[in-house]
Parts: structure tokens; sequence; C-alpha cells
């Protein structure tokens, strides 16, 4: 607990503020580009993971705002089910024609 009483942990459940990703967010993105690419119907020559926020349930939840190059933006929720499952992240849902200033905002 801080000073003022209030807890830093992350509320089960609840999202994380954005934040800059990781080399293991990275890699979660990599392996969902093609699933983006055959459901966006384009290939994407970059795939940069610039922001993310998580969540965690039964599994973890991610929202990606990824470059995907000539100053465009796509927004991706990605669910990486539990390790014991032995099943990889699914594209669950994205967003096209965003920006750098967009908010990543769950949807």
């Amino acid at each position: 607990m801080s000073e003022g009483g209030e807890s830093k942990a992350l509320i089960l459940g609840g999202w994380s503020i954005p934040r800059a990703p990781t080399s293991v967010d990275q890699a979660i993105l990599d392996k969902v580009k093609f699933q983006y690419e055959i459901r966006a119907s384009k290939n994407s020559g970059e795939f940069l993971a610039v922001l993310v926020r998580t969540q965690l349930v039964g599994g973890t939840n991610y929202l990606f705002k990824v470059y995907i190059g000539e100053r465009t933006y796509s927004h991706l929720r990605v669910y990486v089910p539990l390790p014991c499952t032995n099943e990889g992240p699914v594209l669950v849902d994205f967003q096209q024609n965003k920006t750098m200033d967009d908010e990543l905002e769950v949807f």
C-alpha cells in the first residue's frame, strides 16, 4: 500500500494503464501478425508494438497499438490463454486507420 492507502497492484479483471511494450509483448504480437493480415486483407511490412495494455483473466487480454507503416496504426485485442492449455495467442478483434494520437481504449 502507498502512503495514501491506495494499492498500486493491478486488480484482477481490470485493465492496466498504457505502457511501453517489452520484447515479450512484441513476441506475442508477432504470433498474431498472420491472423491480422488475413482478417484485414493486407500485408503489413512493419508490425511494431508502440503501446500495450493488459487485463488478467483466465489468461491475459492484451490491447496493442501497432505501427503498420506509412504513419498508420491499428489497435489489436489479443487473448493469450493460460500456459497449461498449450494454445497460442489469438487475435480477438482489431481497429484500423488509427493515428499515433488515438488513445488505446478498450473495444
